[in-house]
């Protein structure tokens, strides 16, 4: 693939040296004269030391063959005039980093794949990791949904019923749903795909779904009730 980088900041540096280790032609684009000088000394690629909220940077950068634009800037103004700029050149795909969660659906209503600012995202996983302890991963789904996973414990309400009966008794609501069931076997972890008569267990990892977010309610079903507080 033929990419253009915007930025070899704290975000474009990592992505710069995984795009040209998996063999693909890079332009890099950065306006500060340092850092554009150390990426060129650093990585396999053309660096442009030059403003690429302009057309005439982009055009040299070779948005005209590139199947590929990420704009990975600290600031969402920049990013946001890049992607203009790429669209209107008709570059296949364009991708950006987006600082403000505010700014997300503006970067989508112009058509913008948007990847939100990873050092929030990292924040949130260490805040999570200290607030809810019982959330092994999670990932959100929109304004509120969220897919986790956690582990069932021995003395959790669903321990022990099939999800039949534990839709009958109430106790995954109908904005709750698990997904997927990882159990230990003889021959190591074992993918279950759920239904109506699998049976949990205590121990076994459940991948969730749920509309309303991995909530301390939420979280009580599968016997984690130290996630109040």
């Amino acid at each position: 693939m033929y990419i253009v980088i915007v930025g070899a900041g704290d975000i474009g540096i990592p992505l710069v040296e995984i795009a040209t280790e998996s063999g693909n032609e890079v332009v890099v684009v950065e306006r500060d004269a340092e850092r554009a000088e150390r990426a060129s000394r650093q990585y396999d690629c053309l660096v442009l030391n030059s403003d690429a909220t302009t057309k005439e940077t982009l055009l040299d950068a070779g948005t005209d063959r590139a199947d590929a634009i990420i704009s990975t800037p600290d600031q969402d103004a920049t990013n946001v005039l890049v992607c203009l700029l790429a669209l209107d050149l008709d570059v296949p795909e364009v991708v950006s980093v987006v600082h403000n969660p505010e700014h997300m659906s503006l970067f989508r209503q112009i058509g913008v794949n948007t990847m939100q600012n990873p050092q929030r995202l990292i924040a949130e996983y260490l805040y999570r990791a200290v607030r809810y302890p019982s959330i092994v991963d999670f990932m959100h789904i929109g304004e509120e949904a969220e897919v986790f996973e956690i582990v069932a414990e021995a003395d959790a309400p669903l321990t022990g019923k099939t999800l039949r009966e534990a839709n009958e008794a109430g106790l995954l609501g109908g904005d709750m749903l698990i997904v997927a069931v990882e159990r230990d076997g003889d021959d190591g972890p074992e993918l279950i795909t759920p239904r109506g008569n699998t049976r949990i267990r205590a121990g076994d990892l459940l991948t969730v779904y749920a509309g309303a977010g991995a909530t301390p309610e939420a979280t009580d079903v599968f016997g984690h009730f130290e996630d109040h507080g």
